[in-house]
């Protein structure tokens, strides 16, 4: 019987495996949703600004990164925003109004109506991540938030919310980022490899 730290992985392992499954059998077709509508922003001309805390921060980077530069397939470059990186910006806002208001300012100053927010929080109660998604949604944003159990209350504030069954936040960071990955691979399907799908309605 393992003791010990190989017990402590192949609990984290199992408990994790359970928690993937799970949230991609009950959330396929939102992320797939998510991607289409993403999709069908994107060739409008809009742009995807992401937002988020500590890890959910380094999320942002990432899923910009793989849009901007490439995921899966050689294409052209998607516009996508982390709004996580410019310092002067974030300890600006910070300093002279709230920190609650980091993302959202920004937002503000730079998305329209084509565009989505994509927006990441363990608990779903990250007061900076709520108060973007309320000013994305003032603006016409499409707005997809993913989260932990339950969701919290980006539940009232998301047009999409994908909710990881469990409250533990390293395994919540681990599905995010298969979530992540996927969604950046569908966008790419939807806009260079299905895209009689575009013309949808919604």
């Amino acid at each position: 019987m393992a003791e010990g730290g190989i017990a402590i992985i192949r609990d984290h392992a199992k408990e994790g495996l359970g928690v993937r499954e799970q949230f991609f059998n009950e959330q396929a077709a939102q992320i797939d949703n998510a991607a289409l509508l993403t999709a069908k922003r994107l060739i409008r001309g809009g742009c995807v600004f992401l937002c988020g805390n500590g890890g959910s921060a380094a999320d942002c980077q990432h899923v910009a990164g793989e849009f901007v530069n490439r995921f899966l397939i050689d294409r052209p470059a998607l516009p996508a925003l982390a709004l996580t990186t410019d310092s002067s910006v974030l300890t600006a806002i910070a300093n002279d109004s709230d920190y609650t208001k980091v993302f959202a300012r920004q937002v503000e100053a730079f998305a329209k109506k084509d565009d989505v927010l994509f927006a990441i929080s363990t608990s779903g109660n990250s007061p900076n991540v709520l108060e973007a998604l309320k000013v994305a949604a003032h603006k016409g944003l499409l707005t997809i938030c993913l989260t932990g159990q339950g969701g919290g209350k980006a539940q009232g504030c998301a047009d999409i919310v994908l909710a990881v069954p469990s409250a533990k936040t390293p395994i919540i960071q681990e599905v995010h980022l298969a979530c992540e990955h996927l969604y950046c691979q569908l966008v790419d399907y939807y806009l260079f490899e299905n895209v009689t799908a575009l013309t949808r309605e919604g």
